[in-house]
């Protein structure tokens, strides 16, 4: 079934912006448990799976049965938000985009700096749990959006290609109730290369 995205660095290899005690409980026990949940949930109903990704579930959720349908939501989208998370960062980032992503960044937010102040305040205003993404529709136009809990912008058509979790689990026990302090310094471990790569070829 499906499982958790494998980890590219160690636990402490983010440090100082995301502490190895964070990290560690974030992706082995919350990532884990929505793993679990996710495929406890889809037993019985392999022949809807049948092969189907994770995108292509949260994309057709409404193929499922509806008494189900909010769960798979919150527990795929779990899995699929998360996996994106912990796959863009890096201790050893690529700093900013180029080519035709750099291109677009500009043409819709003005400039890369602008667009991380848009993206950050997003996150930052969100209320309660959820994230802020940076996504692209069919025709690969940018859009900065958030979601609530674990909704993905898959459900809505859209690909998330960078995404700032906000749940508290993701930064309190070194930030507190300081997320924008959490947001500020989480920029010096996005790697734009795994962005750049999700933009023009959406695969994790």
């Amino acid at each position: 079934m499906f499982d958790k995205i494998k980890l590219q660095y160690t636990y402490n290899a983010l440090e100082p912006y995301i502490d190895a005690e964070t990290l560690n409980i974030h992706y082995n026990k919350h990532l884990q448990t929505y793993v679990n949940n996710l495929n406890k949930l889809l037993k019985g109903y392999e022949e809807l799976v049948n092969g189907k990704t994770l995108e292509q579930i949260l994309y057709n959720v409404g193929d499922f049965p509806k008494e189900i349908r909010q769960d798979l939501i919150n527990q795929g989208g779990g899995v699929m938000n998360h996996n994106l998370y912990f796959y863009i960062l890096s201790p050893k980032p690529k700093e900013k985009p180029d080519g035709i992503l750099l291109y677009e960044i500009n043409n819709k937010f003005g400039d890369i700096e602008n667009f991380k102040i848009q993206l950050s305040n997003i996150a930052i205003s969100q209320f309660g749990s959820g994230y802020g993404f940076l996504v692209k529709d069919s025709n690969g136009n940018l859009s900065i959006v958030k979601t609530l809990n674990q909704n993905s912008p898959i459900s809505n058509g859209l690909t998330p290609i960078l995404c700032i979790d906000v749940w508290e689990h993701a930064y309190y026990l070194k930030y507190k109730n300081l997320r924008a302090e959490y947001v500020k310094n989480i920029w010096n471990v996005i790697d734009w290369s795994k962005v750049q790569g999700l933009y023009e070829n959406y695969v994790i």
